[in-house]
């Protein structure tokens, strides 16, 4: 996570305290202190609708998008949890007016807002509900932070919304609200590039997706996402896939699709050449700038941003070996281009690992493999979550520390980490 968006982040909740000390003489504290946690509350979620928007310069203040989508998710929950303290504190101050019932309905907004916000957390944490479930569902959120926004504007409260601490207020719940807006536009109204499938090519298991632009192209680099929303599809949400291809001249794009979910298992089945694509993009900078010996590992379809990558190494860049981990060479995609991309590429060596036969890579294979020390290499993953830690701890023993593993948790519907938790404590 980038530093620019922490501090923002720490400066734009900080910032009420500015104003704070010279409002509390002659105030109930405690009830000014719940005041102060319902607005950092607000804050939160108008910079967690602001990141949802995925504009162009938020990779750049808050780091590639799976890293903000993680600050996205706990600004959420930490706004939760602001919410129930300030709830649970006595808020109310004498003296400060006489209740309207603009100021009633603004209460009722505000008692919506809390139960609504409850309930839509606790699904966002529920990671057995189905994504296109939790997709649906998360648009509403948006809705009760309005209902929070009108409460704080129109609630009774120690400083009035003309005042410099309320101009702070205002301008924080216009973000939040114009990003919700945004985000909830129809499609034709947010940027995007349209695409046409052209080609379908069966690929082990997977399916290899090629589409050809209609207009404009995407620009995007070796390594990148996109978020894609293919017509006549029966779910129409976007999901995010990693472009399989390298930029090519003419814009055409390629991704492949493991049948892991729901979603993807629908789509493998139902793509046809000719359909239309609509694509949101790119992001992430897996593998960019690579400097020094590197090993990439790919588990199965975790495969697909090496191979634009293995085509963006040029004569002057490091060795490179990729460590391509499959059940079996039969499920694995596209074998035989990243077979002729090692033999067509100086620096770059090719392991096919097939743990049918030889059981699951680990740390210790890596450094067999490696011949030299690994504190000293770079190592890139692309894969399952258990495999990942797995391996970021057992190369932890060999010295490659946590900026030497470099991978991309792209995961937008995540739970609190509490079985991982548990099992911790269990240990």
């Amino acid at each position: 996570m980038k530093p620019t968006g922490i501090l923002l982040i720490c400066v734009a909740l900080l910032a009420p305290l500015i104003w704070l000390p010279g409002i509390a003489p002659g105030r109930d504290v405690i009830a000014l202190f719940s005041q102060y946690l319902g607005m950092m509350a607000l804050i939160a979620m108008a910079i967690s609708q602001l990141i949802a928007t995925r504009a162009p310069g938020i990779e750049a203040i808050f780091g590639p998008l799976d890293q903000s989508y993680r600050i996205h998710k706990w600004l959420g929950i930490g706004a939760m949890v602001a919410i129930l303290l300030h709830d649970t504190i006595d808020a109310d101050m004498r003296g400060l007016g006489v209740e309207t019932a603009l100021v009633e309905t603004a209460e009722t907004a505000g008692e919506i807002s809390l139960y609504g916000l409850l309930i839509f957390v606790v699904i966002t944490i529920a990671t057995f509900i189905p994504y296109h479930l939790w997709k649906w569902t998360h648009r509403f959120i948006g809705i009760f932070f309005v209902l929070g926004a009108f409460h704080y504007l129109f609630i009774l409260k120690p400083f009035k919304n003309g005042g410099p601490l309320g101009i702070y207020m205002t301008a924080i719940c216009a973000v939040g609200v114009l990003a919700y807006f945004y985000t909830s536009a129809p499609r034709g109204l947010r940027p995007g590039r349209q695409y046409q499938i052209s080609n379908l090519e069966r690929q082990g298991s997977a399916l290899a997706v090629t589409m050809k632009p209609l207009a404009r192209p995407l620009a995007h680099r070796a390594g990148q996402f996109a978020f894609f929303r293919f017509a006549q599809s029966k779910r129409s949400e976007p999901h995010p896939f990693t472009i399989s291809s390298a930029p090519q001249k003419d814009g055409a794009l390629r991704v492949t699709i493991a049948p892991l979910g729901d979603l993807t298992s629908q789509l493998s089945r139902s793509l046809e050449v000719g359909q239309s694509v609509s694509v949101d993009g790119a992001y992430g900078r897996f593998g960019q700038n690579p400097r020094g010996p590197q090993i990439w590992i790919a588990a199965g379809i975790g495969v697909t941003p090496f191979l634009s990558l293995a085509r963006a190494l040029g004569p002057e860049s490091a060795p490179v070996t990729l460590i391509y981990a499959v059940r079996n060479a039969a499920e694995a995609a596209h074998l035989d281009e990243i077979r002729a991309l090692a033999d067509g590429t100086a620096n770059l060596s090719v392991i096919i690992w097939e743990s049918a036969e030889s059981g699951r890579i680990t740390a210790d294979d890596l450094a067999r493999i490696a011949k030299a020390d690994l504190n000293k290499i770079k190592v890139l993953f692309c894969g399952p979550t258990p495999m990942r830690r797995s391996l970021a701890s057992g190369l932890s023993v060999h010295g490659v520390s946590a900026r030497r593993f470099h991978y991309e948790a792209f995961e937008i519907c995540t739970g609190l980490g509490l079985r991982r938790l548990l099992g911790w404590l269990n240990r």
